[in-house]
């Protein structure tokens, strides 16, 4: 017999225990302890304590200068020879080498670097999934097809691997986002440093997501299974006008609830409902899925018939519309720059220079790392591909900083360098859209993050594997 002592991520109990005979937990917990004991000498060496990859660093505490850099502030220009000044967690004081450091700060000579604002990734599931085909590791599609009530924060993972090689590649800032039916729920800014989610969360209701409806795709089915149950009679697919439909239906019992609420009548409490109001109201911008034509046509001007603050995200022809885009305000945020074509007929580069070709048309737009949490590492890279094929590198720079934090709003924290902000920053021997450049350290919030993660784990590991082998050969 097998037992399994292991809990879910909701720490729930794994079914393998419920079919243990009774008495036989008890035969398990003792079982359980001399195992551990035997094996306390050995999990405390110093060799195997690196197998947690990564440690978590504790809130700055003492003030921490960074000296002789060239500071790209993003927003106010390059400074040569800058300085900044970090304490509590903030930037108290930016400028050039005269910049004073406060009494019993830590100067830290970086002359010769770069210092950049940490990237955003605006579309990222990194800590709510960790392995794509062991499903207990996935957090982000729910049930249902409407589900604004969902805040993703709450299922981020901070023990996730994903987080040490995205803070590696200098993605610091990401908006966790759910997935799956027509309203997916709420994004989250994390701070990607922190014990827990409560700690690394950053603004719970960033956005909420809706993913619309493709008019020439397939009907797809709404709900799940049919009053006959699983396998029983189901209501058959929805045509795209009844999709549509069922999203301003939606729409319009939430603003009939914000204002009932708001006139003080006395209604039933519908957490679906109370979680729409912000974006309702504008406080908070609605993302919209839509890659082809029709869908961002369609959904801008329903967007502007609800007066959202309305951004687009996937944007595969936002080119096509750029007109439009830019007259109604639109941003768009690009998933996939490193993607190929999805018609026979397109270039190869066609994704490459869609962000050059939006920059000249005058639209707003930041670049995310493709939703994947394997993936987001490759943030600087979406855009420094852009760069490649016509972007300006400064414009670049702003689609993954200051632009993802305008559009969700929370540039008065991070995007940019600037006395006020966060102190969430990079060290690097170059602009970090490039391949060839280190990040050599990174601060979140004036944290001095530990800038191990698993893949520089196991390319040690092997390395000495390598060397081992090589010993035995010579010898």
């Amino acid at each position: 017999m097998t037992l399994n002592t292991a809990t879910t991520m909701n720490g729930t109990e794994c079914r393998a225990n419920r079919s243990v005979r009774p008495g036989m937990h008890r035969v398990a917990t003792r079982v359980m302890a001399f195992a551990l004991a035997a094996a306390a000498p050995v999990l405390l060496t110093p060799d195997t304590a690196t197998a947690q990859v990564r440690m978590t660093v504790a809130p700055q505490s003492q003030p921490v200068v960074l000296r002789g850099a060239t500071v790209h502030t993003v927003t106010q220009g390059v400074i040569e020879n800058g300085t900044i000044v970090m304490q509590a967690g903030k930037i108290t004081a930016i400028g050039g080498a005269d910049v004073a450091a406060p009494q019993g700060a830590k100067v830290v000579d970086v002359t010769g670097k770069h210092i950049y604002p940490g990237l955003i990734d605006a579309y990222s599931t990194v800590g709510i999934t960790e392995i794509g085909s062991v499903d207990v590791s996935n957090d982000i599609n729910e049930l249902g097809d409407f589900n604004p009530n969902v805040r993703a924060e709450v299922a981020v993972n901070a023990e996730s691997r994903h987080i040490g090689t995205t803070r590696s590649a200098g993605v610091l800032v990401a908006f966790s986002t759910p997935g799956g039916g027509v309203i997916s729920g709420l994004s989250s800014a994390m701070s990607l440093e922190g014990w827990t989610w409560e700690e690394m969360s950053m603004k719970g209701a960033a956005a909420l997501n809706v993913n619309w409806p493709d008019p020439v795709g397939r009907s797809r089915r709404f709900g799940g299974f049919g009053p006959g149950g699983r396998g029983g009679p189901q209501e058959p697919p929805k045509s795209y006008d009844q999709q549509v439909q069922a999203i301003k239906d939606f729409f319009a019992e939430a603003r009939a609830y914000m204002d009932a609420v708001a006139a003080g009548q006395s209604v039933r409490t519908d957490s679906r409902y109370a979680a729409m109001i912000p974006a309702l109201k504008g406080e908070i911008p609605v993302i919209v899925a839509a890659d082809g034509v029709s869908q961002m046509n369609d959904a801008i001007t329903w967007g502007k018939a609800e007066g959202l603050r309305l951004v687009i995200r996937g944007g595969r022809d936002a080119v096509l519309v750029a007109e439009r885009l830019k007259a109604e305000n639109v941003p768009v945020i690009l998933t996939s720059t490193m993607a190929a074509p999805d018609r026979s007929y397109s270039g190869y580069d066609d994704r490459y220079h869609a962000p050059a070709e939006l920059h000249a048309a005058g639209v707003k737009f930041a670049i995310a790392g493709g939703a994947e949490g394997l993936y987001s590492y490759r943030l600087p890279w979406e855009a420094g591909v852009a760069v490649a094929f016509g972007l300006p590198e400064e414009e670049a720079l702003k689609s993954v900083t200051i632009n993802a934090a305008e559009f969700m709003g929370i540039a008065d924290k991070v995007g940019s360098l600037e006395v006020g902000k966060e102190a969430t920053l990079l060290i690097t021997t170059g602009t970090p859209l490039d391949m060839t450049s280190d990040i050599e350290q990174s601060y979140i919030q004036g944290r001095e993050i530990d800038m191990n993660d698993i893949q520089k784990h196991f390319f040690k590991k092997y390395m000495e594997k390598i060397k081992q082998q090589a010993t035995k050969i010579a010898m």
